[in-house]
């Protein structure tokens, strides 16, 4: 159990069985009052944000929340079908979860799962990876490496700005959590 002084963010906490990420934490007191732990929690299996105040000596429990590898399978209606790497187990995770990280799946690769009493509850992305320039204008004679930016659609349907050198079949390297451009890979 943590103490209202121990939330930090990061953590996973329960609530009313409902597993929580902490994404922003401050601690007040007041005169001689106790003190309250003002948060934004994040609900793990719905994606809502909500503002949460926790006073003087509550106490919270963690969630027990962990990691496994999956390969994803494909995508249809139902949502995104993935496998257990491990015991080779098939399970859905609905599109709400997934929102607009989809663009990153690859059929055939593997990602994180995170799980909340072995429930699948979302995908952690590996923090970039690396797709091919499908689409983009072609650059002119002059342009440098330290000149403007263009728009570039990628192999996975993404359209990021790049740098005006970058061309069509090259490879970049995008974060995951941006959507940006990081480099051009050889």
């Amino acid at each position: 159990m943590y103490s209202i002084g121990e939330i930090r963010p990061g953590q996973t906490i329960t609530l009313d069985g409902e597993p929580y990420l902490v994404t922003k934490a401050i601690h007040s007191k007041q005169a001689r009052g106790a003190g309250v732990m003002k948060t934004t929690i994040k609900n793990l299996k719905t994606g809502k944000t909500i503002p949460m105040t926790f006073q003087g000596n509550e106490k919270i429990a963690p969630a027990e929340v962990g990691f496994f590898k999956a390969q994803f399978l494909f995508n249809d209606d139902e949502g995104f079908h993935f496998m257990n790497e491990e015991d080779y187990d098939q399970f859905t995770i609905q599109a709400e979860i997934i929102d607009n990280n989809n663009v990153f799946l690859v059929e055939g690769e593997s990602v994180d799962i995170q799980h909340f009493e072995d429930t699948p509850i979302n995908i952690q992305l590996p923090p970039n990876l690396i797709f091919e320039v499908t689409e983009t204008v072609p650059g002119i004679k002059g342009d440098t490496a330290t000149g403007g930016t263009k728009p570039a659609t990628l192999a996975n349907g993404l359209v990021v700005s790049v740098p005006l050198f970058v061309k069509e079949g090259e490879n970049v390297r995008v974060d995951t959590r941006t959507k940006e451009y990081m480099e051009r890979v050889q």
